[in-house]
């Protein structure tokens, strides 16, 4: 147990000096950046030097990187991610009146790549033939896809030609915005799918192949059991570890379909703020994407040695 903790506190440490030094790349990389963030968004014709000047002290970009940095992080760390300059509102409040929309969406796409992929790869591993080399065809077409063409592709067949779905918005209710929302999640979940169920496919294919999985159907053990206790629980480590990493990817992708499909999500926000030179916006929104993926990948590594020994190294519960 000692050690287990001892593990745990180490991948804790390790995350947040991630968090540490991704927050100050994104900073960094964004105050950078040529010319003045005051003077895109507002203009410089219409205000005065003086004007400009207070402004550009109200947002802290009259300091240099290092000081700017220190007091961003120190506001971060009390939930103030500062205040939108083309919106003047609080990052908190831009970003959390569209996470509702966002979050449904991410889930909605999850749940569709994780059923759809995982499902594909148990059948071609296990049955083999033709619906092996079927599943195969469709991972690679779809690993293959970018979440715009597929978003493209389906609102010219679903949305336009056919009318089965509608084109844009997020709807109202929980049933109307799942209905709005399907196409989107496909779209997101389309690429994600291709690598669940080729990584899937493989780890399943090389458990079924090892000594223990025959020791057990020499043992009478078959159908259901056998694929259950000796095969997927064995291949969970590999398919945990990816399903974690594609997972927390789809909050990046929902930039591009939130604004394909006219939606009011923190992806189409983000399009907004990058394209108006929104830092604060910007600059919050990425800060949320690296705590996502550095808390997913933390989890599972945490998980790891509880689902499969083997990857403990050294590591004992």
């Amino acid at each position: 147990m000692r050690s287990f903790a001892v593990h745990c506190g180490r991948r804790v440490l390790g995350a947040a000096a991630t968090v540490l030094v991704a927050s100050a790349a994104v900073y960094g990389s964004l105050r950078l950046m040529p010319g003045d963030p005051v003077l895109a968004v507002s203009g410089a014709s219409r205000l005065s030097p003086d004007q400009i000047e207070a402004l550009r002290q109200r947002y802290g970009l009259d300091q240099g990187v290092v000081t700017g940095y220190l007091d961003w992080l120190g506001h971060a760390l009390r939930l103030d991610l500062g205040t939108s300059l083309s919106f003047q509102t609080e990052v908190g409040t831009l970003v959390s009146a569209r996470l509702g929309v966002s979050g449904l969406l991410i889930a909605y796409a999850a749940i569709l790549a994780l059923v759809l992929g995982l499902g594909t790869a148990l059948v071609s591993a296990v049955r083999g033939g033709l619906a092996d080399r079927i599943a195969t065809a469709a991972a690679a077409v779809a690993t293959a896809t970018p979440s715009f063409v597929a978003a493209i592709i389906l609102l010219a067949v679903f949305a336009v030609g056919l009318g089965w779905f509608p084109a844009t918005g997020a709807g109202s209710g929980f049933a109307d915005r799942l209905w709005h929302l399907t196409l989107p999640a496909v779209a997101m979940a389309i690429a994600v799918f291709g690598v669940l169920a080729r990584v899937g496919h493989a780890a399943l294919r090389a458990e079924l192949d090892r000594e223990h999985v025959e020791a057990a159907r020499g043992r009478g053990v078959g159908g259901a059991a056998l694929i259950a206790r000796h095969v997927v629980r064995n291949a969970l480590a590999p398919l945990v570890t990816v399903i974690g990493v594609m997972v927390a990817s789809l909050f990046v992708g929902t930039a591009v379909v939130e604004t394909a499909f006219g939606l009011d999500g923190v992806g189409s926000l983000l399009i907004t703020a990058v394209s108006r030179r929104d830092f604060p916006v910007v600059q919050g929104i990425a800060l949320i994407a690296v705590l996502l993926f550095v808390v997913v990948n933390t989890v599972v590594d945490l998980v790891l040695p509880l689902l499969d020994p083997r990857t403990a190294r050294g590591v004992k519960a």
